[in-house]
């Protein structure tokens, strides 16, 4: 069974920075996309950033330049820096990934961690 778990969210000021982590297990990491989602009250869920098995990164035109994605394959982590943080940056940030179960090795699915919360005070 795949589990995602985010943790590092929290109540900062604006200009503050936080560090998101999201542990898998059950999967085969290093051949999975990873990738960081958000959801603002009463707005849709939008993809902010994504690394793939290889490592090419993506990120949201709204993120660049404050937000970092990065992936360690040995602790099965990836990890969203968040650096000059503003309000609207409020949301539930949501960990998903792409790839195969350990069970399964030649089927990918998609799943998603429980979400962390991000709040950011004027």
């Amino acid at each position: 069974q795949v589990q995602l778990v985010e943790s590092g969210g929290g109540t900062v000021h604006a200009g503050g920075s936080l560090t998101l982590s999201c542990a898998a297990s059950g999967l085969i990491f290093k051949r999975s996309n990873m990738n960081w989602y958000r959801q603002a009250p009463g707005r849709q869920r939008e993809l902010v950033a994504s690394i793939t098995s290889s490592g090419n990164i993506n990120s949201a035109d709204s993120v660049k330049g404050r937000f970092t994605i990065s992936r360690d394959n040995a602790k099965n982590t990836v990890y969203l820096q968040i650096h000059s943080l503003k309000p609207e940056d409020t949301a539930v940030y949501y960990c998903n990934a792409y790839g195969p179960q350990i069970e399964t090795s030649s089927i990918y699915s998609i799943f998603w961690g429980q979400g962390t919360q991000v709040t950011v005070s004027s």
